[in-house]
């Protein structure tokens, strides 16, 4: 147990070493074309409990029903209780900032047009899988590190509505959708 502690507080220090160095460089995204085709959406599931209303975004942004992926966390993951979402926790961080869960991985090896970051605590794991995220728009919230995110959103977390609203707002202002 105390070994286990202090493998855990190494872990962390190399994630925020990483967080720290990697935030001055964007990860490359080939999605150059104006246009929402994909969005990946990641949810702190510990703050939204329902997951299922970002399905609002496929016939907001008139996407087909595979250009939306959702991926939650959850602080204390139960490997027992199945999730509609696929789910990811603090125990997934690795050395050197890296995240080793499998949903995680499948998450960040795809490429979305915008990737909205629906969290508002300071989460170093959250923060690796926004930065690690290959998106040509970051969308998240002003409660966060404001270098993560290319649009920062200042509405609240509870209200879903608002936010939906504000990102269509600022999409068209863009020239993303019409």
């Amino acid at each position: 147990m105390f070994l286990k502690g202090i493998k855990d507080k190494f872990k962390r220090k190399a994630g925020l070493k990483y967080l720290n160095q990697s935030k001055k460089n964007k990860v490359a995204c080939s999605r150059v074309n104006k246009g929402v085709r994909k969005i990946g959406c990641i949810v702190d599931l510990d703050r939204v409990k329902d997951a299922a209303m970002f399905n609002q975004f496929i016939t907001e942004f008139s996407l087909q029903p595979n250009g939306l992926k959702i991926i939650g966390y959850k602080k204390e993951q139960d490997k027992n209780s199945p999730y509609a979402t696929p789910v990811f926790s603090e125990n997934d961080l690795g050395w050197g900032g890296k995240i080793v869960n499998s949903y995680a991985l499948e998450f960040l090896s795809k490429e979305y047009d915008i990737l909205i970051s629906y969290y508002t605590d300071d989460n170093l794991v959250l923060q690796l899988m926004t930065l690690q995220s290959k998106a040509r728009i970051k969308v998240g919230f002003g409660e966060i590190d404001k270098n993560l995110n290319d649009l920062i959103l200042n509405t609240p977390i509870t209200d879903f509505n608002i936010f939906k609203n504000e990102l269509r707002k600022y999409l068209s202002v863009l020239g993303e959708i019409k």
